[in-house]
């Protein structure tokens, strides 16, 4: 077995044996830079654990939100009914109609909308609206007798600060959006305005995170679940924590749990702790919330792409692949998509026929040979292997912190894009957590499963418990 903990385990695989020594000298300091050593992830989950103790203490902006949801039932998989859910992420607007069997199994139906780049601009809130109502008409969806409004359940999968159940304040926005306007207002009242505006019968009664949604979607059909995370265009995670270890929490009542929301991608906004190299701080300068999100920014599909490009144009600069040449496209910021990264890795043809066609056809590169294409590959690898010794990190860290429920099984309900596609993500988050949570926990008692679609349906569970609360 590697030895993961050996700086040179992460630098001797990218040396290419017919490249020129200039070359491999460059190869050997890049793949260091975003090299993770079992001993700096120690030094991570120790940061990590320092960070949600303060964050659960107070709020503070130096450290990770620890957000309580003010979600405190967990599911039990024998709930029934039908409810709507909005599911809003980063690439899509999800509507659906969810139904809950009673038997840990759903049905649902529901449509995507591509959030347009002028919803994600400038009009977002009446996007939803319209969208909502194209639904309702389309599947011929009313309220109940004797009700003025469907209960809907909307998965936010942004950071807000919330403050009930069914209010919560944007506390910024990322993932390319910049709707003006919102920032610290109440996201359920523009959505709600939105809905007034366009008559559509809807009332939200929760809002959730899209890591809360897959967390209870995940609780429906799997009871021993205790963390919900997304590795996807962004990541987040939340998981079940004692009230006892809330300080923050303003209630008395200390018995019982609550889902807290720990907005994981704002870890280390301080740039104390994680591995940066010159292609992030590239990244981190020139996005629209620069100095937040760092961590996001080093793990997540709509991150990983750009680093990759930063660190191919370097090399590009000291004429060290390509000729030294570049194209209009690999000139412009976030042309190399994360799914080329899927693909390239994948690519284990002898003249790396896949990694040639996104190279010259896609990205519209001069000729390439086959050392252009083994660095390339090479750069791909070790931004992919970097960001899932960080995701581990960051699963091995929340788990670390609840050590009492370490002796039972427990599940982790995981949704996105990296999780689902990314070649062998799970498998390394196992290997990876394997060092840190002990062979025994890893391979007895820790299942990691894909929550399909799980923010969706998330939402509608939490929106029944809210629904039940309010006509009892």
């Amino acid at each position: 077995m590697a030895d993961t903990n050996n700086i040179q385990t992460f630098v001797e695989p990218y040396v290419i044996p017919e490249g020129s020594p200039e070359l491999n000298n460059n190869l050997r300091e890049m793949a260091a830079s975003f090299a993770v050593t079992d001993d700096r992830i120690r030094e991570i989950i120790k940061g990590f654990h320092k960070s949600m103790a303060a964050g659960l203490q107070r709020d503070n902006p130096d450290v990770l939100p620890m957000i309580p949801t003010y979600v405190h039932r967990r599911p039990t998989g024998k709930e029934t009914g039908t409810f709507l859910a909005l599911d809003l992420g980063g690439t899509n607007l999800r509507v659906c109609q969810v139904t809950l069997n009673g038997d840990t199994t759903y049905g649902l139906v529901q449509q995507k909308f591509t959030i347009t780049p002028e919803a994600k601009d400038s009009r977002l809130w009446d996007f939803i609206a319209e969208c909502v109502g194209i639904f309702l008409e389309e599947h011929d969806l009313h309220p109940d007798k004797g009700r003025r409004s469907i209960p809907c359940g909307y998965t936010f999968s942004f950071p807000i600060f919330q403050t009930g159940i069914a209010s919560g304040n944007l506390s910024m926005w990322n993932k390319g959006f910049t709707v003006p306007n919102s920032v610290g207002r109440d996201v359920v009242n523009l959505t709600q305005s939105a809905f007034q505006r366009h008559h559509v019968p809807v009332e939200v009664v929760a809002i959730l995170n899209d890591t809360v949604g897959t967390l209870m979607t995940s609780g429906y059909s799997q009871p021993d679940t205790q963390m919900g995370i997304i590795f996807g265009t962004g990541t987040n995670a939340a998981y079940w924590e004692d009230l006892a270890n809330i300080p923050k929490w303003p209630s008395a009542d200390r018995g019982g749990e609550m889902v807290i929301n720990l907005e994981w991608g704002a870890f280390d906004n301080a740039t104390e702790i994680l591995p940066y190299t010159p292609h992030d701080n590239k990244l981190n300068r020139k996005s629209p919330n620069h100095g937040l999100q760092v961590f996001e920014k080093m793990i997540s599909g709509l991150f990983l792409g750009e680093v990759v490009r930063n660190a191919i144009l370097a090399l590009v600069d000291q004429r060290l692949v390509f000729g030294g040449r570049s194209s209009e496209v690999l000139n412009k910021s976030y042309t190399f998509d994360t799914a080329y990264m899927s693909e390239i890795v994948s690519d284990d043809s002898p003249d790396l026929a896949v990694v040639r066609t996104v190279l010259e056809s896609t990205l519209d590169l001069p000729e390439t040979t086959l050392v252009d294409r083994k660095i390339v590959r090479n750069v791909c690898n070790m931004i992919g292997a970097r960001g899932v010794r960080l995701s581990a990190a960051a699963m091995s860290a929340v788990l670390l912190s609840r050590p009492d429920l370490m002796a039972n099984p427990i599940s982790i309900g995981i949704d996105g894009s990296m999780y689902q596609f990314y070649p062998n993500f799970e498998k390394d988050l196992y290997d990876v957590s394997r060092v840190f949570l002990g062979d025994d926990f890893v391979d007895n008692r820790l299942k990691l499963h894909l929550a399909k679609d799980g923010s969706g349906v998330g939402a509608a569970i939490v929106a029944m418990t809210v629904d039940q609360e309010r006509r009892n």
